[in-house]
């Protein structure tokens, strides 16, 4: 049965709010050494796959406003939050996460404003593609295997974040101020 548009209280929604509860414990899981963690990687794993799951929930019994809302905050709280943990580790630079960090948020005042006036701005394929670079960056950085050993992977997948975050930035920013069609 779908959901109304404007409801609050559905599964997926549900899944949402449970990624950004549960996201300040999952901060609290990243070592203070740049040695990664197991627990924090398969916590992450399981956050990053939840997001697959609301998303298959609203396609499946309808999409709301609130989730339209609150699922791109979850992905910006959980990425953004577990990105400046590992700055305060000493693990990732400052320099890309605040770069990532200043388009999510001038993308996402965009998106309010232009969402006032009933005007949607879906994610585009290129954020999708950051969102998983930002999130492969994150893991590789918490595994084990690969935190100490193979900087490079987490380093490569941080500064390919960094590429997708100016490109998918420059693209809604065209969009932005191109003329609509039908005006």
């Amino acid at each position: 049965m779908p959901v109304d548009p404007n409801a609050l209280a559905t599964w997926a929604n549900a899944v949402t709010v449970g990624r950004i509860l549960v996201s300040p414990f999952m901060f609290t899981l990243i070592p203070n050494d740049s040695k990664g963690s197991w627990a924090a990687l398969a916590l992450w794993f399981v956050l990053c796959v939840s997001d697959v799951f609301d998303g298959y929930l609203a396609r499946r019994h309808g999409t709301t406003r609130s989730g339209a809302f609150l699922d791109p905050l979850a992905d910006k709280v959980l990425v953004l939050g577990a990105m400046f943990t590992l700055v305060s580790r000493g693990v990732f630079g400052i320099v890309p996460v605040v770069i990532i960090a200043t388009r999510e948020v001038i993308v996402s005042v965009y998106r309010v404003v232009v969402g006032s006036k009933g005007v949607s701005v879906p994610a585009s394929r290129t954020a999708k593609i950051k969102t998983l670079s930002q999130q492969l960056a994150v893991a590789f950085a918490l595994m084990p295997l690969t935190a100490v050993d193979y900087t490079w992977t987490w380093q490569a997948l941080l500064w390919l974040a960094v590429g997708l975050t100016l490109l998918s930035g420059a693209q809604y920013a065209v969009q932005a101020v191109s003329p609509k069609k039908g005006n």
